[in-house]
């Protein structure tokens, strides 16, 4: 199994890069897939009914909802952990906190230490397009997880921030 990753031509608009064309990378995006297919899978592997196997999804999902609502955090099998998390302004005067500053309210998801491991040490794929669309080279290996960065002089191990594709925004 490796991840898909596509880096495709383009012209930078802002940057130090601005004016000139460039590879981006980012992962090519797979197919979402439905809950009926996950249950269906998950049914096989356990060996458990699909019913029997919907019936425990539907309830997990209910207490997940239920106890993060209140505040906590909550365990996801091999995955790691999700609670709610928001976004408000600050305020000097303790008279002046209300919930209008509020400015949004999000689900936080950390990974389990496993999880992350097995992303770092997932083989990579990477098909290169030309600022026409057309491929122009493919790259096959294994990644050792650790990443060049030439614009630093101190490469880094790891990961990095989990945070979608580079270049994007939280």
């Amino acid at each position: 199994m490796a991840l898909k990753v596509k880096a495709q031509e383009k012209l930078q608009k802002i940057g130090t890069h601005a004016g000139k064309y460039r590879y981006i990378m980012m992962p090519e995006l797979y197919t979402s897939l439905s809950q009926d297919k996950v249950i269906k899978e998950a049914a096989l592997r356990s060996g458990v009914s699909k019913g029997i196997m919907q019936a425990c999804w539907d309830a997990a999902g209910e207490v997940i909802k239920a106890w993060a609502t209140e505040g906590h955090s909550v365990a996801l099998p091999g995955l790691g952990t999700m609670r709610f998390g928001l976004r408000a302004k600050s305020v000097e005067k303790v008279d002046e906190v209300k919930a209008g500053l509020i400015t949004s309210r999000r689900i936080i998801f950390t990974p389990a230490v496993e999880l992350k491991d097995e992303l770092a040490g997932t083989a990579i794929q990477i098909t290169c397009y030309d600022r026409d669309g057309k491929e122009v080279k493919r790259v096959t290996s294994s990644d050792s997880g650790d990443i060049e960065d030439p614009e630093n002089e101190q490469p880094s191990t790891g990961g990095g921030s989990g945070h979608g594709n580079p270049g994007e925004g939280d």
